[in-house]
């Protein structure tokens, strides 16, 4: 029992917190790509790859951060969690963006935690569902 609530813990912590970033980028989406851009301009990163991306990051922080918030697909959504905040950490290594790359690594390591004890996801839409990440 002990571990099932902590699972569920940590899963609404790391989801709220994705969820969160996405929600507040959503409604200023072109100015954050913009934002996100000028930040790369001098970066290897083509621009033609970089505004794709950044308006990528709010759809998939706030859609995924939301299905863990639910424990809805739980495994799943951790792990494309996981893939974005890799490609946030390497994108910050390009910009030389020390500092963010702490936080992401915190969010990464809380992530990878839900894909490791996804047998612990007892709270969540997917136990509702019969369904066993």
């Amino acid at each position: 029992m002990q571990s099932k609530t902590t699972y569920l813990i940590v899963r609404l912590g790391i989801g709220l917190s994705m969820f969160g970033h996405g929600l507040v980028r959503l409604p200023k989406l072109e100015a954050f790509s913009n934002g996100m851009v000028k930040m790369f301009a001098n970066s290897i990163l083509p621009e033609f790859l970089t505004v794709p991306f950044t308006y990528a990051i709010p759809i998939v922080e706030f859609t995924f951060g939301l299905m863990i918030v639910l424990g809805l697909f739980t495994r799943t959504a951790a792990i494309v969690l996981s893939a974005l905040l890799i490609s946030l950490i390497f994108g910050c290594t390009l910009i030389e963006n020390w500092d963010a790359i702490t936080s992401q690594l915190v969010h990464l390591a809380f992530v990878a935690y839900l894909v490791n004890f996804v047998k612990d996801n007892s709270y969540a839409v997917d136990t509702l569902m019969g369904k066993s990440n």
